[in-house]
């Protein structure tokens, strides 16, 4: 029950390559992710910033020329 075979070793080892290698998949999903997840960052900072202005007023300049 506590000893590993051969074949749970394998497994083993295969899956640490697969996670921790230098030039595999995983790696280039992650750094794919972590873009996707700064983009939408960057966008929901942008759509705060949108919120705080005053939507449909006049400006001053605005205001004289009508009049």
């Amino acid at each position: 029950m506590g000893a590993m075979s051969f074949w749970h070793w394998a497994i083993v080892i295969v899956v640490v390559l697969v996670l921790f290698g230098g030039r595999g998949k995983l790696s280039s999903i992650m750094g794919d992710a972590a873009k996707g997840i700064r983009a939408f960052k960057d966008g929901m900072k942008e759509d705060d910033k949108a919120k705080d202005e005053p939507v449909g007023t006049i400006t001053r300049t605005e205001d004289k020329e009508k009049h």
